[in-house]
């Protein structure tokens, strides 16, 4: 399967490597390629800059936003929140069309600093918002309520733990249901919620995850959903 990540940050690096290890053609998409590669400074939660990570995965070639999307038969969103329409914009309605998007960011609102707020929230969703903007493009909401480690690594969490999809077409679901699958989630973990307008549900997990990184100290945690099957 060819993929195309969206996003340079420290979420969409450990979803490419993985996706890459498992022996995907893996592009990733930015919307310069070569201002992402120059920057010397790291981000403002101290992660190295994409260069950094680059040199060890030059296999995972950057492409700008519309070239990546072209490549990708599967797109995964990993954009920030508030960045996200106008990435999927960039990469473009032709280049989604048809395609499965795998949506797993958050719509964080650092506006008024720390802690974030949600901006949709309570009666919309990012999820939401990219399947309006994107009506032909199977959108599936998921791993967006976890660290981006635990995403691709579930056994960083001891025990059973939950992973959650969201989004209208079944068939969408089903593809990547078996991706998670393959990346170490046991089918039985996986929660389908439902439409994609159960992604405000998922979305706003995170003001509670946020707070509870906080308080443990660290984000090798998730949610297990008890009595789920």
């Amino acid at each position: 399967m060819r993929y195309a990540v969206l996003g340079t940050g420290i979420v969409g690096r450990p979803v490419a490597a993985k996706l890459a290890s498992l022996g995907h053609e893996v592009v990733i998409g930015t919307r310069e390629p070569q201002a992402t590669l120059a920057r010397t400074e790291g981000d403002a939660m101290g992660n190295p800059p994409f260069a950094t990570w680059h040199t060890g995965h030059a296999d995972v070639p950057l492409k700008p936003f519309a070239e990546a999307a072209a490549f990708g038969e599967t797109v995964v969103n990993t954009t920030a929140g508030v960045a996200a329409l106008d990435a999927l914009h960039a990469a473009g309605s032709a280049n989604l069309a048809g395609k499965v998007l795998i949506d797993i960011a958050n719509p964080l609102d650092f506006s008024a600093g720390m802690p974030p707020t949600l901006n949709p929230v309570n009666t919309d969703s990012l999820g939401e918002q990219i399947q309006r903007a994107f009506p032909d493009t199977k959108v599936v909401k998921t791993l967006n309520t976890m660290n981006c480690f635990v995403m691709v690594e579930p056994g960083r969490v001891a025990g059973a733990h939950n992973v959650f999809v969201s989004g209208e077409d079944a068939g969408a679901k089903k593809q990547v249901t078996g991706l998670l699958v393959s990346v170490g989630w046991p089918e039985s973990a996986v929660i389908d919620l439902g439409g994609i307008e159960s992604a405000r549900g998922a979305e706003m997990l995170l003001p509670i995850w946020l707070r509870l990184m906080g308080t443990l100290g660290h984000a090798d945690f998730n949610f297990h959903i008890q009595g789920a099957r």
